[in-house]
């Protein structure tokens, strides 16, 4: 195969259209192009008098391929190099059955991988099954009532199954290619192999999910619900069992493997490792708002007049800088024509989020405005301080948004001003349980407001709009990822023999893709044999 990188596009060209421009590429006739596949299909919109797609294009030709490259002789034209994923040999001398604790990303992609080798694991997944606790969210956003261990934080998916299912990552792993196939494998849209701002949607992601766990069960792994890990068992420093709790009842599993794919707001499980003596650390992450624009009002921003062109998705953007206090400013897990979410999982506290259908049609865009908070910002030098820091941000949101869950929020044009916000303009908050006019400032540290205060009006003039005097600021974002490091060496284990910290709530990935990528890793680590490693060091 050969890849051509670059092919620009008009936004009204069709297939034909792009298999000419990859003849012309190589010199060929359109007719000697036996196969064309997408690989990446990007908007570029920088010049808004131009925006325009471009390609990158797999292609298998009728001739020679080492010949026509050479006569080519185009930098954009090349080999087509893929890795392909292949699954490692079994080296386990355990006959034990391993135990995965979570069934978010991680703990999928951990389940799927050691389920096909044959190990049979046993998931823990304090949360529902993904139908139970859609329903179990609907009913929180209606009713305020909230089910601690069945929300946007815990059950089936993880927290990602209700955000915008989007695929973007900053880590460049072999692995990436694996996951992207997996999902749409199991039902994703084929445009996530090739879209430059992958994403599934959350109406679509439940149904993947599903997939994978029907395909995790039928070669005989277990997946169960409801079950919270309560213990670890263990002895002479290795990890001898596990205790969990399901329908009110204790258990024991004897096991020597357990990979911890815990998620960022298991909080309680966190301490329970704690005390056990798992080695942890304090961890940077980040706090803010989210920030939400009419989405007509962003996609002209992105796309000047060819806002509205039929072929072009609602805009995204992807904004950050350097702003006072020498602390960093970024937007995060932008949503277009989506809204803005009750994310929390303990009673009493308020917690956004940003989630999108795959269509992303709805009437606003939002995104997460964060600002980075470092442990000496922490209230002490405890390995579980940060936890403190969200606790304190959460529940006194709670209260200055009067309670029942709604949350504080605070026009744009009046958070610059340094006033309360005592009413709402044009642009309606989406936030599922109600918002309050207030002043966010109370709720969040002042560094971090006086950093994102400067970035709205740094970011403005990178996209025109951001800083729109009615945009709504709702807070706050606090669970973007964990504040603790559940440390590990370089066979993936903890200081307990036998445990993997895995994933984005032991602080080793930060979004969908990254966690999937981490839980393949671990998932691979418990395949060698580890007498191997220890040969190895």
């Amino acid at each position: 195969m050969i890849r051509i990188r670059e092919i620009r596009q008009s936004l009204d060209a069709d297939r034909d259209d792009l298999l000419r421009a990859a003849a012309k590429a190589l010199h060929l006739e359109p007719r000697q192009i036996q196969s064309l596949t997408l690989v990446r299909r990007s908007i570029d919109s920088r010049k808004k008098e131009d925006v325009h797609f471009r390609f990158t294009v797999d292609v298998a030709v009728d001739g020679d391929e080492d010949r026509i490259l050479a006569k080519t002789n185009n930098p954009k034209v090349e080999k087509a190099h893929d890795p392909v994923y292949a699954m490692p040999e079994n080296r386990r001398v355990s006959s034990l059955r391993p135990v995965i604790v979570g069934f978010g990303p991680a703990g999928i992609f951990a389940a799927l991988v050691l389920a096909r080798a044959g190990l049979r694991p046993l998931v823990l997944e304090r949360g529902a099954d993904v139908e139970t606790r859609t329903r179990d969210i609907q009913r929180f956003f209606e009713t305020k009532q909230l089910n601690t261990e069945s929300n946007v934080q815990f059950g089936e998916g993880g927290a990602g199954t209700f955000s915008d299912g989007k695929l973007t990552t900053g880590i460049k792993h072999p692995f990436c290619r694996f996951v992207f196939r997996e999902f749409y494998e199991h039902g994703a849209p084929e445009e996530i192999l090739y879209s430059g701002t992958p994403h599934i949607g959350t109406d679509k992601l439940v149904h993947v999910i599903r997939a994978m766990r029907k395909e995790i069960l039928s070669l005989g792994g277990e997946v169960k619900f409801g079950a919270k890990l309560t213990d670890l068992i263990i002895y002479n420093a290795s990890v001898q069992g596990v205790s969990y709790v399901q329908n009110g009842k204790a258990f024991d599993f004897e096991t020597d493997t357990v990979i911890l794919a815990i998620g960022h707001s298991a909080r309680d499980t966190v301490q329970m490792l704690h005390r056990r003596g798992l080695s942890m650390m304090q961890k940077p992450f980040s706090l803010g708002a989210r920030i939400e624009h009419p989405r007509e009002v962003i996609d002209k921003a992105q796309y000047g007049a060819f806002a509205g062109h039929p072929h072009l998705p609602a805009a995204v953007y992807k904004l950050a800088c350097h702003g006072e206090h020498e602390r960093g400013a970024y937007t995060f897990c932008m949503c277009p024509g989506g809204t803005v979410i009750s994310a929390t999982s303990e009673e009493g506290g308020v917690v956004t989020n940003g989630m999108s259908e795959f269509a992303r049609d709805r009437e606003n865009s939002n995104s997460a405005l964060l600002v980075n908070v470092y442990p000496e910002d922490f209230p002490s030098a405890h390995p579980l301080a940060g936890f403190e820091l969200q606790k304190t941000m959460e529940h006194t949101a709670f209260a200055l948004g009067g309670g029942g869950y709604a949350a504080p929020c605070q026009l744009v044009g009046d958070f610059l001003a340094d006033r309360a916000s005592k009413r709402l303009s044009f642009v309606k908050p989406s936030f599922s349980t109600g918002v309050t006019p207030s002043d966010i400032r109370r709720c969040l540290p002042q560094k971090v407001t006086d950093t994102m205060a400067g970035a709205i009006v740094q970011m403005d003039k990178k996209l025109h709009g951001f800083a729109l005097a009615d945009a709504v600021l709702t807070a706050p974002e606090s669970r973007s990822s964990s504040p603790v490091r559940i440390l590990r060496d370089d066979i993936l284990q903890s200081n307990v023999r036998g445990v993997y910290p895995c994933g984005e709530g032991a602080g080793y990935a930060g979004g969908i893709v990254s966690a999937a990528v981490d839980g393949i890793k671990c998932a691979h680590a418990v395949l060698e044999d580890e007498s191997e490693w220890n040969q190895r060091k």
